[in-house]
């Protein structure tokens, strides 16, 4: 009996890939970056305005988009071929050099307030550091003779330029005995307050833009290791911040 032998043609398809197939790749990519927007979602939820406007203009410039910002009213830019090296500029906000500038001069007006002053800048204002050395008598929140020169600067500052005043008071490691000044803190904090009466007395400024703080040894400048150094962390800090942001 005959046989019937049925040829099949030949399969010349390529064999499948191994592994999930290309489209699930994709798929992937999409639902992390889903997940991604969310948690940014989230954390926008979390902070107030002011911060998402800053936030969102900071990935507006990420990405090459450009903003145009209004100037602000009470500062003046001032040309780059003024900047001077001795100015520290923690930041690269440029509308800030103008005031750096300006306390720098008034500053070196003085011999005494030249060599005790220091100033620099960061994203939330300008801070101007004075050892205490030239403001206060010894071991107390007096002011001697000659404060007024580095304080009648102060105040020049506020009365030209829309700034809020942070006077912080720094003292080093060395423990206060006395009955009035039990503790550096309090030490400190008089010492603050005297100057923020000063200011306010004789200056003429209103006191919802000011403020006094008092932090003891607790952010030294360089360690207490020597007297130079405890002399330097003895300080009292004038920081000038835009009105909109509570920096102590």
């Amino acid at each position: 009996m005959a046989k019937i032998i049925v040829l099949k043609p030949k399969d010349n398809s390529p064999p499948p890939e191994e592994g999930l197939p290309p489209w699930m790749a994709t798929f992937a990519d999409m639902v992390t970056l889903l997940l991604c927007f969310f948690v940014l979602l989230l954390s926008f939820a979390n902070n107030d305005l002011a911060k998402f406007k800053e936030l969102l203009g900071s990935i507006r410039d990420a990405f090459g988009v450009k903003v145009e910002r209004k100037e602000a009213d009470h500062l003046s830019l001032v040309p780059s071929d003024l900047q001077r090296k001795e100015v520290k500029m923690d930041s690269n906000d440029k509308r800030l050099l103008g005031l750096v500038l300006r306390i720098k001069a008034l500053m070196d007006e003085e011999e005494a307030t030249q060599k005790s002053t220091g100033v620099k800048a960061d994203q939330d204002g300008v801070l101007v550091n004075s050892e205490s050395a030239a403001l206060f008598k010894p071991g107390t929140a007096e002011l001697k003779p000659g404060a007024e020169k580095v304080l009648d600067r102060v105040i020049s500052i506020l009365r030209d330029h829309n700034y809020d005043l942070v006077v912080r008071g720094h003292t080093d490691n060395t423990e206060v005995r006395s009955r009035k000044f039990p503790t550096n803190w309090e030490l400190s904090a008089a010492r603050a307050a005297s100057a923020l009466r000063y200011i306010i007395e004789k200056g003429g400024i209103e006191p919802k833009r000011l403020k006094a703080v008092g932090y003891a040894d607790t952010q030294p400048l360089v360690k207490n290791d020597s007297e130079e150094n405890r002399m330097k962390n003895r300080r009292l800090e004038f920081f000038y911040h835009k009105p909109a942001r509570d920096s102590w």
